[in-house]
C-alpha cells in the first residue's frame, strides 16, 4: 500500500494588495488565480493525481463572485486532478454561505473537507481533516485527528493553524500540539496557515503559500510533494516550485569612501527576471552626502526595471565633509537650511528617528542642488 499527494494550503484568491500601485496589484492578483495551473503541472509532473490544499483557499469569507467563479473554472480544467479543500481561518465553515455556493457550483473533482469525520481518498489511505469553524477557534481542532480507523490505514492529518509557540505574528499563542502527529497515529500531518514553508517534525509540515505575498520568508514558494509508501514508514517530502513572483529582500551595509552604486549593482537579481520581482533594499552604515546622492540616483535608475521597487535608507547615516555644504551653497536661505540641518544631526538631545529624518533632509537637499546644477 503507497499514496502519493500535493500539499499545499493558504492561495488567498482574491487579495487585493490594496497597498501597492495598481499596475503591481492587478499582476498578483492574477498570479495568484494562475496558481491553481502551476499546481495542476506540479502535480502532474510528480505523477500525482489529488491535490490537497490545507486552509485558506481563498482571502476571505465573503469573496467577489467572479473571484469564487473563476477558481471553481479553474479547478474544473484540470479534470483528471482531484482538489480537496479545508476551510481554513480566512475561509472558515462561519462563511456558510460560500461554502454552500462551493457545494452547489463545484466541479465534480472538488471535495470539500469540511467535517471533521474520517474521509477516504483511496483504499486504506484516511485523510483526518481539522476544518476552521471560524477565524479564531479557540482550541485544538487536531483533537479530531485522534479519530479511528480501519487497522494497518495510512492516516494523514489536515489542519490549519499555527502551532504551539509558532505563531505567524511570533506571539506564540499557537493551539496545535507540535507533536500531534505523533499523539494521533498520524503518518503525515500537512497544515497551512505559516506562508512560508516549514518542517516541524519529520512528518509535519507546513507547505507555504504556493504564490509568495509578502517579504517575510525567504525560500521560493511552491509544494510539497509527499509519498508515504505504507503506514508507519518514513515519510518522503520534495519541494516543487510554484511561484511566479519572487519577494526579494536585499540588505546592502555601506561604508564612507564606497562606490555604493557598484555595491548596489553587484546585489541585485539577474535582469531576466526583474520583471516579476518585488524588491526591498535595506541600506544602513554610513555615506558622504556625494555618496548618497550617488546612490539615490542609482536607486532611481534601476527601480522601473523591477515588477515593484522599495529603497529603505532610514538607517543610512551621512556624514559631511569639509567643503560638502559649501557645494549647497556659501551663503544665502540654502546655506543656512543646510547648517540647520547638520545641526540638528548632530544634536544628542533630540531622538534618534528626529536626528535621522534631519539627515535624510539634508541629504535630499544636497541631492537636490546637484540636480539643478548639472
Amino acid at each position: 500500500m503507497s499514496y502519493a499527494f500535493l500539499h499545499t494550503s493558504d492561495l488567498h484568491l482574491g487579495r487585493a494588495f490594496g497597498t501597492f500601485p495598481e499596475g503591481i496589484r492587478g499582476r498578483l492578483r492574477e498570479a495568484r488565480h494562475g496558481v491553481i495551473a502551476r499546481l495542476a503541472q506540479a502535480a502532474r509532473g510528480a505523477g500525482l493525481g489529488d491535490v490537497v490544499v490545507a486552509g485558506d483557499t481563498f482571502d476571505a469569507e465573503t469573496p467577489a463572485p467572479e473571484t469564487l467563479r473563476h477558481a471553481l473554472r479553474a479547478m474544473e480544467a484540470e479534470g483528471d486532478l482531484r482538489w480537496f479543500l479545508l476551510p481554513g481561518n480566512h475561509d472558515s465553515l462561519a462563511a456558510t454561505e460560500l461554502w454552500r455556493r462551493i457545494g452547489a457550483e463545484g466541479p465534480g473533482n472538488l471535495v470539500v473537507l469540511d467535517s471533521p469525520a474520517p474521509h477516504t481518498p483511496a483504499p486504506g489511505v484516511w485523510f483526518l481533516p481539522a476544518p476552521c469553524t471560524q477565524r479564531r477557534p479557540g482550541r485544538d481542532l487536531t483533537e479530531a485527528m485522534s479519530a479511528a480507523t480501519p487497522d494497518g490505514a495510512i492516516r494523514i492529518g489536515i489542519g490549519h493553524g499555527a502551532v504551539t509557540d509558532f505563531s505567524e505574528d511570533g506571539s506564540g499563542t499557537g493551539i496545535v500540539p507540535p507533536d500531534r502527529a505523533q499523539l494521533s497515529g498520524l503518518d503525515y500531518l500537512a497544515l497551512g496557515d505559516w506562508h512560508g514553508r516549514r518542517r516541524i517534525g519529520p512528518a509535519t509540515w507546513y507547505s507555504g503559500t504556493p504564490e509568495a505575498d509578502g517579504f517575510k520568508h525567504d525560500d521560493a514558494p511552491g509544494a510539497l510533494v509527499v509519498r508515504i509508501d505504507a503506514p508507519g514508514a518514513p515519510v518522503q517530502v520534495t519541494v516543487t516550485e510554484t511561484g511566479q513572483f519572487r519577494w526579494q529582500r536585499l540588505s546592502l551595509p555601506l561604508l564612507p569612501g564606497e562606490d555604493a552604486p557598484a555595491r548596489l549593482a553587484a546585489l541585485l537579481p539577474p535582469a531576466a527576471g526583474r520583471r516579476d520581482t518585488l524588491l526591498r533594499v535595506e541600506a544602513d552604515g554610513r555615506l558622504h552626502l556625494a555618496g548618497r546622492a550617488a546612490l539615490e540616483a542609482a536607486l532611481a535608475a534601476h527601480a522601473p526595471d523591477f515588477g515593484w521597487f522599495e529603497a529603505d535608507l532610514a538607517r543610512l547615516r551621512v556624514e559631511v565633509e569639509t567643503g560638502d555644504l559649501d557645494l549647497i551653497d556659501r551663503g544665502g536661505a540654502l546655506r543656512q537650511a543646510a547648517d540647520s540641518l547638520l545641526a540638528e544631526a548632530a544634536d544628542d538631545t533630540l531622538g534618534p528617528d528626529a536626528r535621522a529624518v534631519a539627515e535624510m533632509a539634508l541629504a535630499r537637499l544636497y541631492a537636490f542642488v546637484l540636480e539643478v546644477q548639472a
